[in-house]
């Protein structure tokens, strides 16, 4: 069952709620804390990218195409379209000698404010390089041409590339395949549908791969290290994943999914966390997974302080005035 994780006031009236489910996991698959439904059965959706990058330094295809920490942390992320990460995924595909039509992510505007209206004031359409999800598929391109697999139809579930995607989630969030519900992702490829906790899971290891052998291991080191190094490149300027990672102090890995999904990565204890807010609200994401690091003591108070925008952001009308906030109202259980 659900609990209400985050009420919306007004004036003096709690104006709406936000029901979820989260889940704090140790690298042994221990639960150490809980609110809701521990086992709540959701797509990973974005929050898979990290993951997803793994075969490709497995592989050997990212020391072949000599990508930097800052590439593989923009194929980890959701990006806002901003100069940089347009210009880091050109790069990918500039080493791998595709162009960004080879990307069959689509289209869509910038994440970014002030870069679409720029778009818009330059009289220039966006591109595949600005869709949030392009440097997850130009890392899929990277894999399929260092494999020699075919580039057409990589989206496919069928094809090699999504092969190897499922069975490294499978590995990584250590659910057999057949248990694992394969959707349809926004930007065309599988996703992937489990258990909050197999999702925690993955990413307790990811942070803390000492359960994982070979060169699967030194990837997952190797991720998380890109991520905390270049903390614009998995969201953008002032976004939560990029903020949390940016404050973090090198300990939180931090990866959002749509529909109000959230996966994180504690390092200096091999924690993992999955957060799924049950309406999809995105409103309600950041001051949950704020709270959740404050409850667990992985804030101290300068740090949330720098990141209260998040944690309870005020409601504002149309005149600028604060008429209302946003807040966490739930408390983790100790398990």
């Amino acid at each position: 069952m659900s609990e209400v994780l985050i009420e919306v006031t007004r004036g003096g009236l709690v104006e709406s709620i936000h029901r979820g489910h989260a889940v704090v996991v140790d690298v042994e698959g221990n639960i150490l804390y809980s609110v809701g439904n521990p086992y709540y059965f959701t797509y990973l959706r974005s929050a898979a990218k990290p993951l997803q990058v793994i075969p490709l330094i497995e592989s050997g295809a990212a020391e072949r195409f000599s990508f930097t920490p800052a590439e593989i942390a923009v194929m980890c992320g959701s990006h806002a379209g901003e100069p940089v990460h347009v210009e880091t995924v050109k790069s990918i595909l500039d080493k791998i000698g595709a162009s960004p039509s080879a990307l069959l992510c689509g289209i869509h505007r910038p994440f970014h404010r002030p870069t679409a209206n720029r778009l818009i004031e330059n009289r220039e359409k966006p591109t595949e390089l600005h869709n949030n999800c392009s440097g997850k598929h130009s890392a899929m391109l990277a894999l399929a041409l260092h494999h020699g697999w075919p580039l057409e139809k990589y989206l496919a579930p069928d094809h090699p590339v999504q092969k190897t995607m499922l069975d490294t989630i499978s590995h990584m969030c250590q659910l057999p395949e057949e248990e694992i519900v394969v959707g349809t992702d926004g930007c065309g490829v599988p996703v992937f549908g489990m258990p909050l906790y197999n999702m925690a899971l993955a990413f307790a290891s990811l942070v803390e791969p000492r359960k994982i052998s070979g060169k699967k291991r030194e990837a997952c080191h190797f991720i998380s290290e890109a991520m905390l190094s270049n903390p614009v490149m998995v969201s953008g300027s002032g976004r939560i994943c990029t903020e949390l990672i940016n404050h973090g102090r090198g300990n939180i890995v931090a990866k959002a999914g749509a529909e109000a999904v959230y996966c994180l990565g504690i390092k200096n204890y091999g924690w993992g966390v999955a957060l799924k807010i049950e309406d999809g609200s995105q409103r309600a994401v950041s001051p949950a997974v704020i709270e959740i690091l404050r409850q667990l003591r992985l804030l101290d108070a300068s740090q949330l302080q720098a990141l209260n925008e998040f944690h309870r952001p005020e409601v504002k009308n149309f005149r600028g005035e604060t008429v209302g906030m946003i807040r966490p109202v739930f408390k983790l259980k100790h398990c």
